[in-house]
């Protein structure tokens, strides 16, 4: 795919039209789903609770939309932007369109920290600083391997994220064999598959300001980012410390790979997707791409969840949607770029 300049007004042009795109959906998905409410509704409650006004609203209304859909909405939100604003990161730094965020193995190991504090019965906050715990200690190991063997390549760094994913996926395995099948197993499987079913305010601010800490970082070094993804003799040629901007951009978007998948489980596609209709919107500079994959995360990881609440009876976990349209959009995808793949 060809890059696309344009300016720093075009840009902001982007980015604007974005935001205003995903604060109507957001305004849409706190009003949609079995207990409707109306946007009007919605407003009074805000603008009520904002200036301390007197209620004139149904309580379960209240509820309904505080304690229950705003904090699914805003996980929603920035899971799907953490996601997709980690995606485009690797995807730059590691020059391969083929990277997401769990490559480096942060999902696999969230998974098998959030299996341990199911298995040994940790309470819902401690399952999620368990899976937290995981993720973390499993991008640790992945970039120990190459330091190990005194390489600091980006294949060695790659192929140490194969080789720790699949020891943690053994490890998962091993898990869900000792479990119990009526119960840990169950509660383990369905974690793995993304869910906000269980998400409430406490989640969600568990989250934010590493969250926000992370992303402030990685936009600041949206610059640094275009000189990464040159090369490694291009960018220390241009007089860039690779190891140490490469290690930053590593360890914010582990922050928020491992911050979303341990409030939301497992959700693919969107890291390794979004980045892609990124670049067809605001083009390959960094600088307009982060912004723009993080606002599209956001938005398609919204519609998505809300449509899991409202197409059945029963919620659908978040992953089988998200591959459903993941896998056939990407290979439309590979087939536009066919050209410059060969």
């Amino acid at each position: 795919m060809k890059s696309k300049k344009m300016s720093s007004r075009t840009y902001r042009i982007i980015h604007v039209v974005l935001f205003a795109a995903l604060l109507a959906l957001i305004l849409l998905c706190l009003c949609v789903g079995k207990y409707s409410l109306t946007p009007a509704e919605c407003i009074r409650i805000f603008v009520g609770k904002l200036f301390h006004l007197q209620a004139e609203w149904n309580p379960m209304d209240e509820k309904m939309l505080l304690g229950v859909r705003l904090p699914r909405v805003i996980a929603a939100v920035f899971v799907g932007a953490g996601l997709a604003l980690s995606g485009a990161v690797y995807q730059g730094i590691f020059k391969n369109p083929l990277v997401s965020p769990e490559f480096l193995g942060v999902s696999s190991g969230a998974c098998v920290g959030a299996a341990v504090g199911i298995l040994l019965s940790f309470s819902a906050a401690a399952i999620q600083v368990s899976a937290f715990a995981g993720g973390i200690g499993a991008v640790a190991l992945t970039v120990l391997i190459p330091r190990a063997m005194r390489s600091d390549s980006n294949i060695m760094l790659v192929l140490s994220g194969i080789i720790v994913s699949g020891a943690m996926s053994s490890v998962l395995g091993f898990i869900k064999y000792i479990a119990d099948p009526a119960t840990e197993l169950a509660a383990i499987t369905y974690w793995q598959l993304g869910s906000f079913s269980y998400v409430d305010t406490d989640a969600v601010l568990s989250i934010l300001p590493l969250s926000l800490l992370a992303g402030c970082v990685i936009f600041a070094m949206s610059w640094w980012v275009n000189i990464l993804s040159l090369g490694e003799q291009e960018a220390k040629t241009l007089g860039a410390n690779v190891q140490l901007l490469r290690g930053v951009c590593i360890v914010c978007s582990t922050l928020l790979t491992a911050g979303a998948v341990c409030i939301s489980g497992t959700i693919g596609w969107i890291g390794l997707v979004v980045p892609h209709f990124g670049r067809m919107i605001a083009g390959a500079d960094n600088r307009g791409l982060l912004p723009a994959a993080g606002l599209i995360g956001g938005i398609f990881l919204l519609a998505v969840d809300t449509a899991t609440r409202i197409i059945g009876p029963a919620e659908m976990p978040i992953s089988i949607l998200t591959g459903m349209i993941g896998a056939p959009v990407y290979a439309w995808l590979l087939y536009r770029q066919r050209m410059t793949i060969r």
